[in-house]
């Protein structure tokens, strides 16, 4: 039966990769689609480029890699050529532009444009990165006010561009390492001659071959042959350190040397094989705290060394090689043996990792019991030894022992001289502890001492426990073989079984609680919540709301490779990603890539209505997720109305990505080619007004102009315009908040003005 094997699915880590890579310096960066004809829309934005920036990522996920929105006054026209022409030959570019926070207040940014491939070799995402450098380039630049400035010194060489490139190019040069399966090592000063990219695909293991995988058939059979070696320690070191006489009485007693010396040969192979399994744990692999393997050799002997090495290392020491001297200190080998006993924890840890087996745990714990019941018999052994020893044979005869002695017919004479054989008397020790631990002794061997006393009862409260802690359940094996799962189901819900265990242990906290005051459930659900509770969405909500929106909030686990929500699916719930990476799929393109602290989902449906979700979200790595369902949110909102009209108002600008299917109610065919038609008035008004302002710029001062730019601005406005779609295609502006924050841009600057509207009305032109 194989252990637990811990979170081994396929992981495409790039994105917990650069979040890792990207230290304080470069952690301002985007990831962009390549792929399609929309743009190349931002489908990652890091909360280091939303503090650099003002931007929420919300608003920053509207956007496209061109990153028009912060272009201002003085952002260079030839750089943003120059970005556009790199996004479309898929190419690497570094530059330094100005660029405009949402505040309106400017900043040099030094860009790097980087193309991402994947397994194939396609170019599927650009990863952007932004670095402040306003204060240095202010004092290698002095007097400059153009991107022109910097990139002629950059050519001139010896700048800060020049260092900063070199940083900027290592941090990839490391992705790069990650995802081509190579170790770490010193960046060459030729990297820039050959550049290698990081890859945006599953990440393979990439291991030493002198690794031992824990989960392997080969370490499951060594373990299983090191838990029946513990086990024999754990029955022959009492039983040679209780039946087994002192050196200075019984000497010539041949059942004494028998019990010392029969088993010399065994206790030798034994310390062996600890030995051998000490080396071998050096190089086995181990499931980390968060449920993943660790394949590193040196994070794995320095795992070893804090954790069973110094125990393992005490129960292999070779104290049967005192017989090879003839060093006759028998019982002090016996007592020294004991620490070997320490070996028992290791059986807790293979009891937690064999739990999702319901046979090898029953199994396990009758193992357990039987050799509880062994420890017992050999005290109780002990114990009519002591009796014996300690009181008058003349006038005192009620020990156990003693009373066995004379059923058997062979009582002791002269004190503890004769008596029956330890054969008999194990066997009625270990027929006590049984039936005491189980309550079922029939009196026949009992208890007649103080002592005999005070240890039946010890022994029976034992038992008592035992049989409260040992129950069966049915599990997910009995589950699959009743049901007859086919086997692709099967291996898919084992495996779920296996990870989700790995995390929770199989603690399940909804019936955890169920049985507490709605109280003390409220508080605890609360602080279980706190991370999706502190989302800006639930800032206006009352406690009492937050109350009753925890009490609703559950929690799931999404392994690698599976799908969250599939296209087409009705939406029941809003979640909130706790912890690893999604990506949201639509015919094959990535249109966004979740991380932690995003909220995917859709806004409320009204009454009687279905949301269907739009896209594909497939888990890239392990993720941790909470969630509340829609009709659950529902609810609440009705109890609390005056924070329910607020709520449908900031779900949709809160949400990361939106999975509302946005259908077009109006069939296009080849007849309809009029704006109109396609766009509705108002953005047919703000069509006209972009033809008239790039057509005729010399009329733009005149209010003809503003008039019919901002009557389509309100319209946009009032209709709450978020996404018009045209043929696959996206229409710019995309909704009411680009409008407002493009007409505050453009507000008092004439000259910028018309070069943002030429571009746009270009780049809709060119998507037809």
């Amino acid at each position: 039966m194989p252990v637990m094997k811990g979170l081994l699915a396929p992981q495409n880590t790039f994105l917990d990769t650069i979040a890792k890579r990207f230290d304080g310096t470069h952690s301002n960066f985007l990831l962009g689609n390549a792929q399609g004809s929309r743009g190349y829309p931002i489908v990652y934005c890091s909360d280091g480029f939303c503090e650099l920036t003002g931007f929420a990522r919300t608003e920053v996920m509207k956007k496209t890699c061109t990153c028009q929105f912060l272009h201002g006054q003085e952002t260079s026209e030839r750089v943003t050529q120059q970005v556009e022409k790199t996004l479309e030959g898929q190419r690497e570019f570094q530059t330094e532009v100005r660029y405009y926070r949402k505040n309106g207040t400017t900043f040099w940014c030094l860009l790097d444009i980087v193309p991402i491939k994947n397994e194939k070799g396609e170019v599927v995402l650009f990863l952007l990165s932004f670095k402040n450098i306003t204060d240095s380039y202010g004092k290698s630049h002095p007097g400059s006010n153009t991107e022109e400035d910097g990139t002629h010194n950059r050519k001139s060489g010896g700048t800060h561009l020049s260092q900063a490139r070199e940083r900027g190019r290592s941090v990839l040069y490391h992705l790069t390492c990650q995802f081509t399966n190579r170790s770490k090592r010193k960046l060459p000063n030729n990297v820039f001659s050959q550049p290698t990219l990081p890859e945006y695909k599953v990440a393979s293991v990439q291991k030493s071959r002198f690794i031992l995988l824990h989960y392997s058939m080969c370490k499951a059979l060594w373990d299983w042959l090191i838990l029946l070696a513990t086990f024999y320690v754990a029955v022959t070191v009492p039983y040679n350190v209780c039946f087994s006489a002192p050196d200075d009485s019984e000497p010539d007693n041949p059942d004494c040397d028998s019990a010392s010396r029969t088993t010399i040969v065994s206790d030798i192979a034994v310390e062996m094989l600890f030995i051998l399994d000490i080396v071998l744990n050096f190089r086995t692999t181990y499931v980390g705290p968060a449920g993943q393997v660790v394949y590193d050799a040196r994070s794995i002997c320095l795992h070893y060394c804090t954790t069973w090495f110094v125990l393992d290392l005490i129960a292999a020491l070779p104290f049967d090689l005192l017989y090879l001297f003839n060093i006759s200190v028998t019982s002090l080998v016996h007592l020294l043996k004991t620490v070997r006993l320490l070996r028992l924890l290791r059986l807790l840890q293979k009891l937690d990792g064999y739990s999702q087996y319901s046979a090898v745990v029953l199994t396990l714990l009758m193992s357990v019991f039987a050799l509880l019941a062994h420890w017992l018999a050999c005290v109780w052994y002990v114990i009519g030894r002591k009796e014996l020893a300690s009181n008058d044979p003349l006038t005192w005869d009620i020990g156990w022992l003693q009373e066995l002695g004379k059923r058997l017919e062979t009582p002791y004479t002269n004190g503890t001289v004769g008596g029956p054989s330890l054969r008999s008397a194990y066997i009625a020790s270990l027929y006590f502890t049984l039936s005491s631990l189980t309550s079922v002794g029939f009196g026949n061997v009992c208890a007649n001492t103080d002592a005999e006393k005070i240890f039946s009862i010890c022994t029976m409260l034992i038992g008592g426990v035992c049989r409260t802690y040992c129950s069966h359940e049915m599990t997910q094996t009995d589950f699959i073989r009743v049901h007859r799962l086919p086997q692709q189901l099967k291996q898919r819900m084992l495996e779920y079984f296996q990870t989700t265990w790995s995390v929770n242990n199989g603690i399940n906290a909804n019936e955890l609680l169920h049985d507490f005051p709605d109280e003390l459930r409220a508080d605890i659900a609360m602080h279980l919540n706190k991370d999706i509770l502190q989302l800006p969405l639930f800032a206006s909500a009352s406690r009492g709301c937050l109350r009753s929106l925890s009490l609703h909030i559950k929690t799931s686990f999404c392994a690698p490779g599976e799908y969250l929500i599939r296209h087409g699916d009705a939406l029941h719930a809003q979640h909130f990603v706790c912890s690893g990476s999604l990506e949201v799929l639509k015919d094959g393109m990535v249109l966004a890539i979740l991380g932690k602290g995003d909220l995917i989902g859709a806004d409320l449906p009204g009454k009687d209505q279905v949301i269907k979700a739009n896209a594909d979200v497939k888990a890239l790595t392990y993720c941790d997720l909470q969630y509340i369902s829609v009709r659950a949110l529902q609810e609440v909102l009705e109890l609390y109305p005056e924070y329910g009209s607020r709520f449908n108002e900031d779900i949709h600008h809160n949400l990361t990505y939106n999975l509302r299917e946005v259908k077009c109610h109006m069939q296009i065919t080849s007849e309809t080619v009029w704006p109109i038609s396609v766009f509705g008035v108002a953005e047919f008004y703000i069509f006209v007004t972009y033809i008239l302002m790039t057509i005729k710029p010399l009329s733009f001062h005149g209010l003809y102009s503003y008039v019919l730019y901002y009557i389509g601005m309100c319209i946009c406005v009032l209709f709450e315009l978020e996404s018009l779609w045209f043929s696959g295609f996206s229409f710019i502006p995309t909704g009411p908040s680009q409008i407002l924050s493009l007409s505050s841009t453009l507000t008092g600057n004439e000259q910028i003005h018309h070069t943002l509207l030429q571009s746009k009305i270009l780049t809709f032109l060119h998507s037809f």
